[in-house]
């Protein structure tokens, strides 16, 4: 069955441009983590995945793995999958099986970059129906009609809720409510842990994360002509105590002026541009923060240290 391929995001060069820099205009100044993901970019993530000092997708995995049947049976009858953020379709494929599930809907920024995934799952799966919706849901997240009909089990796994500012976490979870027409949410969330091991996990000995970060500054300049020189810049990463957040940033190591067509920006040596934050949250207050959404019949699965959980709730 050929998969239904719907793009409702339409890129906008000059608003890209524009959004740029009123970032790197800003005080202090910031650029938007999703520029972190071109080719390039996706590729090193990739490659973050696979270091050792990375911990959420290999134990996120685990839990999945040792779990999944379980899951399916605290909320069954759900023959709906929309994968929200799904890039390869691997995590939610392993769960086709354990949920039974007949329609599958991969949702990503770009139906280009889905429509090869979903062939491969197509032939895996022939019988099964298959949709790709291009959306940005981030600013706000409203399928398509095409789709078809709920309940729905939304998957958000990657612990990418921690993207959200607590306060922009709740309209995006009340939205993900309303998507799954009184179906359900199957979510990863990174949890708080010893600082060491969070520092480790966002700033790798070999560099890997620093080279996905600089990677930004090449974008932008693609994007938005802004000019920098990758070799002024470094990767700074650190745990916001206060926050309960990752942050990560691009350090300026020495004075320099960035210039865009109409328009430039000096950095001070030691000045920061602040590309990403991770939230790392308690299990009870993403309890909480679930009901405040309008979930409820709350289940949640860890691994044994207590480092990552998988929450499951009805909506």
């Amino acid at each position: 069955m050929k998969p239904l391929l719907i793009q409702l995001h339409q890129s906008d060069p000059e608003a890209i441009r524009a959004e740029l820099l009123a970032g790197l205009a800003a005080e202090p100044a910031t650029i938007a983590p999703k520029y972190l993901y071109d080719a390039l970019g996706a590729r090193l993530f990739a490659a973050i995945t696979e270091l050792p000092e990375y911990y959420p997708t290999r134990t996120e995995a685990a839990i999945f793995a040792a779990h999944a049947a379980e899951m399916a049976r605290a909320l069954p009858g759900f023959a709906t999958l929309v994968d929200l953020g799904a890039g390869n379709c691997e995590k939610a494929a392993r769960l086709f099986a354990p949920f039974g599930v007949q329609r599958y809907v991969a949702v990503d920024i770009s139906v280009d970059y889905l429509a090869a995934s979903l062939e491969g799952i197509r032939h895996l799966h022939p019988h099964m129906e298959l949709a790709g919706v291009g959306l940005d849901f981030s600013a706000r997240l409203a399928l398509p009609p095409e789709v078809g009909p709920g309940p729905r089990l939304m998957f958000y796994p990657g612990s990418s809720i921690g993207n959200f500012t607590p306060e922009a976490a709740l309209p995006f979870l009340r939205d993900v409510h309303a998507a799954a027409q009184g179906g359900g949410l199957l979510i990863g969330v990174d949890l708080v842990k010893p600082v060491a091991v969070l520092e480790a996990a966002y700033d790798d000995p070999l560099q890997v994360t620093a080279a996905f970060n600089r990677n930004l500054l090449a974008n932008a300049h693609r994007l938005a002509g802004a000019e920098f020189s990758l070799a002024d810049w470094k990767h700074v990463a650190f745990f916001n105590r206060a926050a309960s957040r990752i942050e990560m940033h691009l350090e300026a190591v020495r004075a320099v002026t960035v210039r865009w067509p109409g328009g430039e920006r000096r950095f001070a040596a030691g000045a920061r541009i602040h590309t990403e934050n991770s939230y790392k949250w308690r299990r009870e207050d993403f309890a909480a923060l679930l009901a405040v959404a309008g979930f409820r019949d709350l289940c949640c699965w860890t691994d044994a240290r207590n480092w990552f959980a998988v929450f499951l709730a009805k909506a």
